[in-house]
């Protein structure tokens, strides 16, 4: 993740907290969570990140564009449980040639970190199936940020 946060991101509506209580079916017969399930907690967040400037999956389709995710990376800094609660934060990092978000995952219980990451996204023309190797104008109306 960036060290320093892009003023322009400061907005609260570009930085979201979901709690997630791990359920059984997320961890292996040890009761850790699989890797891999972690991306569902992100994507959990993501979609409340979104819908809070109002450019959610619906209204992406919508505007005439998918956004695939065509990165992500995650640090495991410390194993997350079964029934353990956790909270994932997103924060919005960047707009002008993707969609790249942040994420924190901390105990919030102890409020110690457990996991750090990011997903990156191109918009994709709908019509076309056209990449776009600039963000549309949609999102910059959506966010009210501009270049």
């Amino acid at each position: 993740m960036t060290s320093k946060l892009d003023p322009r991101f400061s907005d609260p509506r570009f930085s979201t907290r979901v709690e997630i209580t791990v359920p059984f079916h997320d961890a292996d017969a040890m009761g850790v969570v699989w890797h891999g399930n972690y991306f569902r907690y992100l994507e959990v967040a993501r979609e409340q990140l979104l819908k809070q400037f109002d450019y959610g999956y619906r209204q992406m389709q919508a505007s005439g564009y998918v956004w695939p995710i065509v990165d992500t990376r995650l640090k495991y800094i410390a194993p997350v449980l079964f029934e353990q609660r956790i909270a994932v934060h997103a924060q919005l990092e960047e707009i002008e040639n993707r969609l790249r978000i942040g994420y924190q995952i901390y105990d919030v219980e102890t409020g110690k970190r457990t996991t750090t990451g990011y997903t990156l996204q191109v918009a994709v023309d709908a019509t076309t199936k056209e990449m776009c190797f600039v963000s549309p104008q949609v999102l910059f109306d959506k966010t009210g940020v501009s270049l």
